[in-house]
């Protein structure tokens, strides 16, 4: 029932983004753009994805090694793609995380193993945006903020909302005694509005996952140097699907804007769209990207140019996700880890 209601859920704002985006549009015209496309420049944007994807399986490896399990790096390129697919397909990518839990699980990496290295690549993943997005609302570079600033509130809310969820992921690491209080209090509370089914088990439920994170704040106190290490292979591997936009901009023949400016307005798209509780961003980063690079593609192209950057970036990677991600179900199978 829940992933039929998920499934329905997709269907429902993937309509709604269409309808968004389309309506009023001349297909004609924008079907005419779309064939002047130069694929010399469409074939590394699809590169840039399986790297983008890969680049999460290199970290991934260099993380399990650290802490002594043996992992291939091909199954860590299937963890990852399991990961994506099912953050592609989630709100707020909700599901990518538990999803690679359970397929390394089945590969015989240990639980205690997966959650500590999935949080440290969550938390860097999230971090990542918002030091792009707090250096550029605090910088203010006019060459960005004349693009940013009719949107400039949805910058200020995603920036936020990924702030909070680094923090709670923190306290998770961290102080994990004051999030089974607080937890614990507004189970008890959520109890007395209407009583719960399997109270203790839900109890016994919450002090399970937060065992499985206090390995996460070892890490980061006698490990900082790769905290860093992940750090900056992250903040590569999100630059390098923001780079898509401007593999794009150049598709069409367009010039006269740099590669930074697009890519650093490309990165707060996904400021603004990370947290928001819609799969992949969807709806939302369509929009903003109509917004944001009308002035830059300009009316003719913008349209176009919205359908190829975010068909790769999104529409792709979820394709190639999701038919490795049945892979992924072939081949990893038998050797359950407790």
């Amino acid at each position: 029932m829940k992933k039929t209601l998920s499934l329905l859920f997709l269907v429902v704002v993937f309509g709604l983004t269409l309808w968004s985006v389309f309506h009023g549009a001349d297909l004609s015209e924008t079907l005419y753009h779309l064939s002047t496309v130069n694929l010399h420049y469409v074939i590394p944007s699809i590169l840039c994805v399986l790297l983008f994807i890969i680049g999460e399986s290199v970290i991934l490896f260099y993380l399990m090694r650290i802490l002594g399990v043996r992992a291939r790096l091909l199954h860590c390129c299937l963890y990852s793609f399991v990961g994506f697919f099912y953050s592609c397909i989630t709100p707020s990518a909700s599901g990518g995380q538990p999803m690679q839990v359970v397929t390394m699980r089945k590969d015989g990496i240990p639980v205690a193993v997966s959650t500590v290295v999935l949080a440290i690549v969550t938390i860097t993943y999230k971090l990542v945006l918002v030091v792009i997005g707090t250096v550029t609302l605090l910088i203010r570079p006019a060459s960005l903020m004349v693009y940013l600033e009719p949107v400039e509130s949805l910058m200020y809310l995603g920036l936020a909302l990924n702030v909070i969820c680094i923090a709670a992921l923190l306290l998770l690491v961290f102080d994990p005694m004051l999030v089974r209080n607080l937890a614990t209090f507004f189970l008890n509370l959520m109890n007395r509005i209407h009583p719960l089914r399997n109270m203790q088990q839900k109890k016994e439920r919450l002090d399970r996952v937060l065992n499985q994170y206090r390995g996460a704040a070892s890490f980061y106190h006698t490990r900082p140097v790769v905290i860093v290490h992940v750090f900056l292979i992250t903040l590569l591997q999100r630059c390098i699907l923001f780079f898509i936009t401007w593999l794009t901009y150049r598709a069409f023949g367009l010039s006269g804007h740099s590669m930074p400016l697009i890519v650093n307005l490309q990165a707060m798209i996904s400021v603004a769209a990370d947290m928001l509780p819609l799969p992949g961003g969807m709806g939302i980063s369509e929009n903003l990207f109509l917004d944001i690079f009308l002035p830059i593609f300009g009316e003719d192209f913008v349209l176009p140019g919205m359908m190829v950057s975010r068909g790769i970036s999104y529409y792709t990677q979820l394709l190639i996700s999701g038919v490795m991600t049945i892979a992924a179900s072939l081949i990893l199978k038998g050797k359950t880890s407790e």
